[in-house]
């Protein structure tokens, strides 16, 4: 017989409280998100189901300051959710990342709903401030002005069970006009390379086959005790973890990309053939507005260097178009670092303001239809260089490491996807055999398209893996599967370029 208490016991039990992240913006970012995921989850939260599309307890929104028209789009969602939370008492709304740090109290007074704002330097308050929101019922901001831990040593909720972002630095030392993340992100600090070694090693003890290590200008680490290779010297100690696959990192800065760098690539075999190079502009005179420490021989030696140490590499940039005072002769010397370089893709932006950035004030804005037309060339050119580079991979035999969610077309066309060593995404034919994510397989390239390739013959080898295990694992305890943090991009491995991007790169590289 049940008795009164065991009753009122279970009247009194009450569902876990949802929660949903929703992440705009760069790397960082998506970094930043993975922890707040694993703060909420710590403190009891659950994530939403799929396409709850802001139906949760606990909304977040991790911003970016560096798109167009960031503040509206943040405004435009908040109000949105404006209505939902008037029906639902006890939702709680906050907001973080790049906008917060910038606007702080601008926020509330735009979107009195909201009940919680942090910055970028702690990220690691959330459940508190949270918490503090709901027993004083007024909204809590609080910006930091400094980092008080970095995203790593936070909980964290991957997205992926297979590869993991880690970060080694946060913030930038350099001073781009074109770019606010300097100041909202703070000074360049470089984490110890213990503790980054140490969270590798426990990544791969998951499961963890694939890392990027991640930073603002990533191969600047080590300029806080004046060690010029210790970014090198990284990339080597990663090569002697036992069970890392592929090492990746992103962004480098051409300005701290060194020879000793382009070697630890070449001689450390699981570091992948693979570079991300922001170029920005190909004109010198733009360089030295942008303010950016190099010019285009620099840039372009840095190519051809990387390109004799590690001939299959495929490399990849970021190009603005338009930025003030650019002319037919600059935006020219653009298209030839293009031809030169022969990237694989390029992630092309028109030139944006930016409030509170020197380039917002310079005289000699480019009109907007000019800036259209020469972002309609570049693209243009870019796809064809992309095309006739992926063309160039047709008959290669390539291990793929099984991707998820990166074929939207996988089901209706019985494929399957996966990323090469270069980063190359590839379609190829489903086996008969089970394949999971974080599995290795190999296959002998068909088709190129600009942006993927195909492999339409039969797989000709499949390696289960460790990290195909952590993801069957993982999956088999969390059927069915709830929805994931709502990443922005990029995810894990490059995304495609987008056809049309305004704002000028992301500003943290």
């Amino acid at each position: 017989m049940t008795s009164s208490s065991d009753r009122s016991q279970a009247v009194d039990v009450q569902e876990p409280k949802t929660y949903e992240v929703r992440t705009y913006g760069c790397q960082m970012n998506v970094h930043d998100s993975e922890r707040l995921s694993g703060l909420l989850e710590g403190a009891g939260y659950v994530r939403a189901p799929e396409g709850s599309d802001g139906d949760a307890d606990v909304v977040v929104f991790n911003t970016c300051a560096v798109r167009e028209n960031a503040d509206n789009r943040l405004y435009g969602n908040l109000g949105r959710l404006a209505p939902m939370k008037t029906k639902r008492p006890g939702m709680q709304i906050a907001v973080g990342g790049c906008l917060a740090q910038k606007d702080r109290d601008t926020i509330v007074k735009k979107a009195p709903w909201v009940d919680v704002v942090f910055g970028t330097h702690n990220i690691g308050k959330l459940p508190v401030l949270l918490e503090r929101a709901r027993v004083q019922e007024e909204a809590q901001v609080e910006i930091a002005e400094s980092l008080e831990a970095f995203p790593s040593t936070l909980p964290t909720r991957r997205e992926s069970a297979y590869a993991a972002w880690v970060s080694i630095s946060v913030g930038c030392n350099n001073t781009c006009t074109f770019c606010i993340v300097p100041a909202l992100r703070g000074k360049e600090k470089d984490r110890r390379t213990g503790d980054i070694l140490a969270e590798i090693e426990a990544l791969v003890g998951e499961g963890v086959s694939e890392i990027t290590l991640l930073g603002q200008n990533v191969n600047a680490y080590g300029s806080d005790i004046g060690d010029r290779e210790a970014f090198s010297k990284l990339l080597r100690a990663c090569g002697q973890i036992e069970g890392l696959e592929r090492v990746r990192f992103t962004s480098p800065h051409p300005r701290d990309f060194t020879d000793d760098v382009i070697a630890a690539m070449a001689e450390t075999p699981n570091v992948m053939p693979q570079l991300h190079m922001p170029l920005q502009s190909g004109s010198d005179p733009v360089l030295k507005a942008m303010r950016r420490s190099y010019r285009q021989d620099r840039y372009l030696g840095i190519i051809e260097k990387v390109r004799a140490a590690i001939p299959h590499a495929a490399i990849t940039t970021d190009i603005i178009v338009g930025f003030p005072g650019e002319t037919e002769e600059d935006f020219e010397q653009t298209m030839h670092v293009a031809r030169e370089a022969r990237f694989s893709a390029a992630f092309t932006f028109q030139y944006s303001k930016r409030p509170g950035t020197p380039a917002a004030t310079m005289e000699n804005q480019v009109p907007k239809e000019v800036v259209q037309a020469r972002y309609e060339r570049l693209v243009a050119l870019q796809e064809q260089i992309s095309w006739d580079e992926n063309k160039k991979q047709v008959g290669r035999t390539l291990e793929l490491m099984v991707a998820e969610g990166e074929g939207r077309k996988d089901g209706a066309t019985h494929r399957l996807s996966g990323r090469a060593p270069d980063n190359r995404l590839v379609h190829f034919t489903k086996p008969d055999q089970e394949v999971r994510p974080g599995d290795v397989v190999t296959v002998e390239v068909t088709y190129a398209a600009p942006h993927h390739l195909l492999a339409e013959g039969a797989v000709l080898d499949v390696r289960r893996t460790r990290a195909g295990d952590a993801w069957e694992k993982r999956n088999a305890a969390e059927a069915p599967k709830p929805a994931g943090v709502m990443l922005g991009l990029p995810k894990i491995g490059a995304p495609e370029p987008l056809p049309v991007a305004t704002g000028g790169g992301c500003g943290c590289d």
